[in-house]
């Protein structure tokens, strides 16, 4: 397991807390730290699953994300008032790194009438019908909405390249199934996907939560006793940890192939799931505050509608 770093970058930061909780303490995350840099090599030995946490106490963890919230709240009221830009979270992870439970808090304070998760699953005999990125494409989030994809079209780089035989039931052809390079290709399509959709006014960020092996051991063993999550694991989960290195060299190829500048990866150190959660509710807080956004304003045909609704209301 990677070694902790000393630190994770602390600055100032301008997010209030909400009044019915105590102030939260003004704290920033580098996120170069976390960022992978667009074609450079990845090594996921070298990268941390636990760093120093940002928050000091239980109390102050809650503190800090309740700021985020509130903010990621406002954010996405403005994101869907102005109705131009989409936002596009991917959640990638091993099992058991806390994918549902960051998403979960992250947007808990999110409007769902602006909010859209998916979570893609063994993939439907409609979907074996069409190319890799047809299902994912269709459940792109809509201009001024949030979309969230809990997994996505990256298994297709990932879990069926550590189990290869999955391709055979995709109806790839033949000449193309056996011609080298299909992962290249793929890694291709998906970068071209994620820059039209860029183009287009979608902003894509994709997280990686990097838990360790013996940290997911640990997680599996508190499921046995948890009614509540006990149900989520499975004689299935326990044979894919014999495939961790390939599917650790597969996350470094993915990731080393598909950051870019326009749609970043993220590997969040996840064995701490309160810090995992701060660095990626920053990471999305970032990604909106970035984005030119306003309120729509009244024109003067407009303004003279609102004030014909006003006479109307007074009489």
């Amino acid at each position: 397991m990677a070694k902790d770093p000393e630190r994770v970058g602390l600055g100032p930061s301008g997010s209030a807390a909400p009044t019915n909780t105590p102030t939260a303490r003004k704290v920033t995350i580098d996120l170069k730290d976390f960022r992978v840099r667009p074609g450079r090599p990845v090594d996921l030995h070298k990268r941390p699953t636990r760093v120093r946490a940002v928050y000091r106490s239980k109390a102050e963890y809650h503190s800090i994300l309740q700021s985020h919230i509130q903010e990621l709240n406002s954010l996405q009221s403005l994101l869907y008032a102005s109705n131009s830009y989409a936002v596009l979270l991917i959640f990638q992870a091993m099992d058991a790194a806390g994918k549902d439970s960051a998403i979960r808090h992250v947007m808990s304070g999110v409007n769902p009438q602006g909010c859209q998760v998916f979570s893609f699953k063994h993939p439907s005999p409609e979907e074996l019908e069409h190319d890799f990125l047809w299902s994912a494409t269709r459940r792109l989030p809509e201009r001024g909405h949030i979309g969230i994809f809990n997994r996505s079209y990256y298994e297709e780089v990932l879990i069926v390249r550590v189990h290869p035989e999955i391709l055979r039931g995709e109806q790839i052809p033949d000449a193309l199934l056996n011609k080298a390079g299909i992962w290249e290709r793929r890694f291709r399509s998906i970068v071209d996907l994620e820059r039209h959709h860029h183009r287009n006014g979608t902003r894509i960020v994709k997280f990686f939560l990097h838990i360790s092996k013996d940290e997911q051991r640990k997680r599996f063993l508190a499921r046995i006793d948890n009614p509540d999550k006990n149900w989520k694991l499975s004689m299935a989960d326990i044979e894919e940890r014999k495939y961790w290195k390939q599917y650790m060299s597969a996350y470094e190829a993915c990731f080393a192939a598909t950051s870019t500048n326009r749609a970043p990866w993220y590997i969040v150190p996840a064995d701490d799931k309160p810090n995992a959660q701060l660095i990626v509710s920053e990471i999305t807080l970032d990604v909106l505050r970035r984005l030119k956004m306003s309120y729509p304003k009244a024109d003067g045909k407009r303004g003279r509608e609102l004030q014909r609704i006003r006479r109307h209301l007074m009489k």
